[in-house]
């Protein structure tokens, strides 16, 4: 596939034991595999990383052993189902089709990763066109929607360089907690912290620190996120528009 990212973290594995004596899956059709990037770019990007090698949160699943060992994709497949609560991994409610597409593309990144782009070389690091980065950045990524070259990112080269500056780009700092005004059917409207969101579900922790949930469709909620716009853009970056705009924040200082 066009366009891959490569890993900007040192990966973290888990360790499952081999399936055995099951049958490999077939090979993924070119359709299944743009499907599977674009639902885990949306679903798991902001931790994993929208090309599955790592991300600030999570590890890169191209050198999971699970992965590595799963030839039916079950494995993957349960942990989609049921998450893994203790180590910060929600469930995911998704269609059939779009957990075999998430397989296939992971699997996909796994066998191509020898031969992607690796962003944690320096040499690849200045590999970027600035001015093309300067012109995403106003243009197509709208990233001047709410950044300033001249303010808030005013000599982020001098204080951010090489990787760490890609990582802030890409998974920027998760201080500013998403806010979320829940309004109840007796009038009632509670704030708090977003504690947790879903299809199905809405949660918050209080001013008090209470944690607070309640079934979606039997209350109205809005949600101010300011990393949303940041989680939106993992499933467009290509691979030249993520170096093209490291280069273009390289130059200020």
């Amino acid at each position: 596939m066009a366009n891959r990212l490569q890993n900007v973290t040192e990966s973290l594995a888990v360790v499952v034991l081999l399936h055995s004596g099951a049958q490999a899956q077939p090979p993924a059709a070119t359709e299944q595999l743009q499907t599977g990037q674009r639902v885990f770019a949306a679903q798991c990007g902001f931790c994993h990383g929208r090309d599955a090698m790592g991300g600030e949160t999570g590890p890169s699943l191209t050198k999971s052993p699970l992965v590595r060992d799963d030839t039916t994709g079950d494995k993957v497949r349960a942990l989609l189902r049921d998450g893994r609560v203790d180590k910060g991994m929600p469930a995911f409610r998704l269609a059939d089709n779009e957990v075999a597409a998430i397989i296939a593309f992971i699997d996909d990144q796994r066998t191509n990763a020898n031969g992607a782009r690796r962003t944690v070389d320096v040499a690849d690091l200045q590999s970027g066109n600035a001015e093309r980065g300067r012109s995403y950045f106003n243009g197509a990524g709208r990233c001047a929607t709410c950044h300033s070259p001249s303010g808030d990112l005013a000599g982020v080269a001098n204080r951010l360089q090489g990787l760490e500056l890609l990582q802030r780009m890409l998974y920027p700092s998760r201080s500013r907690a998403a806010k979320v005004a829940v309004r109840t059917r007796s009038g009632e409207t509670i704030a708090g912290t977003l504690a947790y969101r879903d299809e199905f579900t809405i949660a918050l922790t209080d001013a008090t620190g209470r944690y607070r949930s309640w079934l979606a469709r039997e209350v109205t909620f809005t949600v101010d996120n300011p990393l949303d716009a940041h989680v939106e853009q993992l499933a467009r970056y290509t691979d030249d528009d993520m170096h093209d705009v490291l280069a273009y924040l390289q130059t200020l200082r």
